[in-house]
């Protein structure tokens, strides 16, 4: 199984962090709910116990990650190996890291070109204390997280499969999630001294990085040596919602054209998925998206400031949409939480598969070792991606 990734840039980290919150309470919604049970609810009944391990985490059922912006934090607080083996963090936990942190990562711009401008020394002292000298090389599972590097003028992507080939493409987490979230220019180096960059945010390089999650994959014959195409892959996307900038507005600011242009780019990539899914599209390729649904406008009039959780589940109770070549955007009959119920399933039932299956179809690069397979009937991508912030 696979999981990628993808979110909004720091040049979109202008509003309310509210807004970002619900994402990661969709994804502790699938951490705790779908993929172990609902305890009110015999119709998911599998639970942490049943599947032998009360611990489990998200990324136990994934086998790639790929996240831009803040996405990439996420990507790097739930799929690095803390010093027990497991995930240093749980979706809960990188929820309230995020929330706590936010602040540190940017402030007001007296200036206004961008409400939000990035903190290198802070977020680099935030990052530093998280996750210390731990490198590329120390990620659980295959880790892409995408930077617009300004010396070359074109996309860099950070791999843990190319970290694990050669020093020059590792870099230190902390500084791999400091490149995606900056909108100021930051140099960073690979831990050889020989690869030199200079970052601006992941979220400007590859607002939606769905499709190199998907390319890793397919071209990685190494680690998926199986997976012969997209028939072979259960994408779930976690998608930017669309957004409102500069409504009712005949002047925006040039972070709310940034973010326009990022939701162009990131809708291109769903139609390019999509149609490369074809009709598989409907199980193969879930992708759940807020379509404007909750905006910082909407929390921002609201007094009392609901609770996200409640915001989140309305989210997933609007119909999903999804994309058709030559027709546009779709809604289907299912919910997103349907759909995301039927994505719980599907991940027990693979990792189900892949107890009981002799060959593996899976096998994972491993730092000063031999791979590490893990068998299944079939290779499982999820893309995770928050909201984009409206308004």
């Amino acid at each position: 199984m696979t999981a990628a990734v993808s979110t909004t840039s720091m040049l979109q980290f202008e509003s309310s962090m509210d807004v970002d919150k619900l994402t990661y309470e969709i994804f502790s919604i699938l951490e705790n709910k779908f993929l172990f049970g609902y305890e009110d609810d015999p119709k998911f009944s599998v639970t942490k116990e049943h599947q032998g391990n009360p611990n489990a985490h998200v990324a136990d059922f994934f086998d790639v990650v790929a996240g831009a912006g803040v996405g990439g934090i996420l990507a790097g607080l739930l799929f690095t190996r803390g010093k027990d083996g497991e995930p240093m963090f749980g979706a809960e936990q990188a929820l309230k890291f995020i929330v706590e942190n936010c602040r540190k990562f940017s402030q007001k711009s007296p200036g206004g070109v961008f409400q939000r401008v990035f903190r290198p020394s802070k977020a680099e002292k935030v990052l530093k204390k998280v996750f210390g000298e731990l490198t590329l090389k120390d990620t659980l599972k295959p880790v892409l997280i995408p930077c617009y590097d300004l010396s070359t003028g074109a996309p860099f992507l950070f791999s843990r499969a190319d970290a694990l080939e050669m020093d020059g493409c590792d870099f230190k987490i902390e500084g791999v999630c400091g490149a995606t979230i900056t909108n100021k220019a930051v140099d960073l180096k690979s831990i050889d001294g020989r690869t030199k960059i200079l970052a601006v945010g992941g979220g400007v390089a590859m607002n939606n990085p769905t499709a190199a999650a998907i390319t890793h994959v397919l071209n990685n014959k190494q680690e998926f040596p199986l997976c012969k195409g997209v028939e072979d892959l259960l994408v779930v996307s976690l998608a930017n919602g669309e957004s409102d900038a500069g409504v009712g507005s005949i002047m925006s600011t040039p972070a709310a054209f940034v973010r326009i242009a990022g939701d162009g780019a990131a809708d291109m990539v769903d139609q390019a998925v999509s149609m490369a899914f074809g009709e598989s599209r409907r199980n193969n390729y879930i992708r759940i998206q807020g379509n404007g649904i909750v905006s910082e406008k909407q929390i921002k009039n609201n007094k009392e400031n609901r609770n996200m959780l409640m915001i989140a589940e309305e989210m997933l109770a609007q119909k999903n949409v999804e994309s058709v070549l030559f027709s546009g955007k779709k809604l289907v009959e299912k919910t997103n939480l349907e759909k995301l119920e039927m994505i719980g399933g599907e991940l027990i039932k693979e990792e189900e598969r892949r107890k009981k299956s002799i060959v593996p179809t899976v096998v994972l690069k491993v730092q000063g070792g031999s791979p590490s397979p893990r068998s299944s009937s079939a290779t499982t991508l999820s893309t995770l991606s928050s909201m984009s912030v409206l308004g």
